[in-house]
């Protein structure tokens, strides 16, 4: 092998390094991208979840309330 053809498999290399360390480099970018991504969405769902929480406690006070109600128009109709 002579000292050309080793030069161009040494440029070859280096090429196929700088386009490894690109591809790594955008794809810990992408990362970070999802994982705060990810963090925000699983906030959304906890506040999600916490809002429904209240919701159904709202909704079981005032179907309490309604049976309430309807025991009071019972005893009236007696």
């Amino acid at each position: 092998m002579n000292s050309v053809e080793e030069t161009d498999q040494f440029q070859l290399l280096e090429e196929k390094i700088d386009g490894l360390i690109e591809t790594i480099t955008a794809l810990r970018r992408d990362k970070e991208s999802f994982a705060q991504r990810f963090q925000i969405q699983e906030k959304n769902l906890s506040d999600l979840t916490e809002e429904l929480e209240i919701l159904r406690t709202i909704r079981d006070k005032a179907r309490q309330k309604v049976f309430s109600l309807l025991e009071k128009i019972e005893k009236l109709e007696i």
